[in-house]
């Protein structure tokens, strides 16, 4: 088993500046990210939207890393070996290293983002909407930078997933962007400048 991929090169014939991985959340598909890497308007670099290996089980196109309504999340720990082996086959096929890609994800994507993301050498990680799934306990200095982007108003993550995943990070020293925005579970466009800009200061 492996993860299909979307992969949307450079636009222009420019060095390419880095990789931009970007994962859906719970049943939703990559198809579902094409817009928003649009919005990002980073010509210069290649983005790869990765499928979740798991079919929704009540939405017909949706995908799932795992299934976030059984209390053993089912499926999460395939998800991460699949994730980490992909993400470190990476620097073969398209020839860019792991220090000038970015992972990032909304929601249950986020969640996955920070559980592998945190252990490889990666350019940054960005997590939208996301959460931590456990306490890691393993984790080596140094840590990847990572942005936080959530909701005040989040009605699916609360805030205070967010607080405490912050918190958390910062108190094993990561290098650490937060910010809370007037929104609910959603990208707006204030966020896709936020992110813009991590992108362009960590690759």
């Amino acid at each position: 088993m492996s993860l299909d991929a979307i992969s949307i090169p450079p636009e222009t014939d420019q060095r390419i500046a880095g990789l931009v991985v970007i994962l859906h959340g719970w049943g939703a598909n990559a198809q579902d990210l094409v817009s928003l890497v649009r919005q990002l308007n980073l010509p210069n670099y290649q983005f790869l939207l990765p499928y979740a290996p798991f079919p929704h089980p009540q939405v017909p196109s949706g995908k799932m890393w795992y299934d976030l309504e059984r209390q053993d999340y089912q499926g999460l720990a395939q998800s991460k070996m699949l994730l980490m082996d992909w993400l470190k086959s990476l620097e073969n096929t398209t020839g860019i290293p792991l220090s000038s890609t970015i992972l990032g994800g909304f929601s249950q994507g986020g969640a996955m983002t920070l559980d592998v993301g945190l252990n490889l050498p990666i350019g940054g990680l960005v997590s939208m909407s996301g959460y931590l799934h456990r306490t890691p306990n393993d984790l080596e200095p140094p840590l990847p930078p990572v942005l936080i982007v959530h909701g005040k108003q989040d009605a699916v993550v609360p805030i205070s997933a967010a607080q405490r995943l912050r918190d958390y990070l910062l108190g094993l020293g990561t290098p650490m962007q937060y910010k809370e925005i007037d929104m609910g579970h959603e990208i707006v466009p204030e966020v896709i400048e936020i992110v813009q800009n991590f992108i362009l200061v960590n690759t």
